[in-house]
């Protein structure tokens, strides 16, 4: 089975198109280390839950879309080699202007146990 790291995270709405070139940009340079699969979605159904949501678990605030993103790669060894090689790509260099707010964002990496 292979191995996946998630993410959820709030994108400002104004923000859009360039969270949008951000992530092609990161897929990109993803896929050029060796992950096998490259997934961003915007919220289209993401209702706020009276306990837990995605909405709740990002602090989302009104003006503000959930994004929901997943990276596929070998194993967790290939996993943990291919972010290294990302993160000290030049490319993937934090700058000016993010467009959202990385410190809500949610991730962690998982154990795939079924798939079809």
């Amino acid at each position: 089975m292979p191995y996946v790291d998630g993410f959820v995270i709030p994108v400002p709405k104004d923000k859009i198109e360039a969270y949008k070139e951000l992530a092609h940009k990161a897929r990109d340079v993803w896929m050029e280390y060796g992950a096998l699969s490259f997934v961003e979605c915007l919220g289209d159904d993401v209702p706020y839950g009276d306990l837990t949501s995605f909405p709740r678990a990002v602090q989302l605030k009104e003006d503000e879309i959930v994004g929901f993103s997943w990276i596929v790669y070998e194993s967790r060894e290939s996993r943990d080699a291919v972010n290294a090689k990302v993160m000290a790509d030049p490319r993937m260099q934090p700058g000016p202007g993010m467009p959202f707010d990385g410190k809500r964002m949610i991730f962690g990496g998982f154990v795939p146990f079924l798939e079809v």
